[in-house]
């Protein structure tokens, strides 16, 4: 332990006197706060006239962009109906008998049904085949832009065709 305190010791490395090296160069003083040091930032910004980051406007939007917030979201809303259901059943009286009952005496038409189906549907498939996708990518394949928007396309079609098999059943 001796040998060691006294080889930092001599490379310049002790408590009793502060050095500085390469390493604390961008640190900022201890006299700043945080607040300080973002006010600076924003000021600097505000300045030079940049968009806040990320700023949607200055983004094209692309299929993969658009997969990506949708995937997102129909993992989100399936989850949150999901839950939904659950305490559903938990919580209301009667069973499930009973509410199909409910739903048929609507007397909707049934291009209301299948619409409604499809709404049910698509989010389930697409969520589905897009999580096949990136399980592909997980295995480190199909990255290459072209690849990406072959697969994008695909994964709409066959979302769109899973759920009208899904509502015609």
């Amino acid at each position: 332990m001796a040998l060691l305190l006294r080889t930092l010791a001599r490379q310049g490395v002790c408590i009793s006197r502060p050095t500085y090296s390469v390493l604390y160069k961008h640190a900022a003083p201890m006299g700043t706060t945080a607040k300080d040091e973002m006010n600076k930032f924003w000021s600097k910004n505000a300045k030079l006239n940049r968009p806040m980051s990320p700023h949607l406007t200055i983004y094209k939007w692309s299929v993969p962009m658009v997969m990506s917030i949708t995937f997102r979201g129909t993992g989100v809303g399936l989850s949150g109906a999901i839950s939904a259901f659950a305490v559903a059943a938990l919580v209301l009286p009667g069973s499930y008998p009973h509410y199909l009952d409910l739903i048929h005496s609507l007397s909707v038409g049934p291009y209301l049904i299948g619409l409604a189906k499809f709404g049910l549907a698509f989010p389930v498939s697409y969520h589905t085949l897009n999580g096949i996708r990136h399980l592909w990518w997980d295995l480190g394949k199909g990255f290459r832009i072209p690849e990406v928007y072959r697969t994008g396309y695909t994964v709409i079609g066959l979302s769109i065709l899973a759920s009208i098999a899904l509502t015609c059943l």
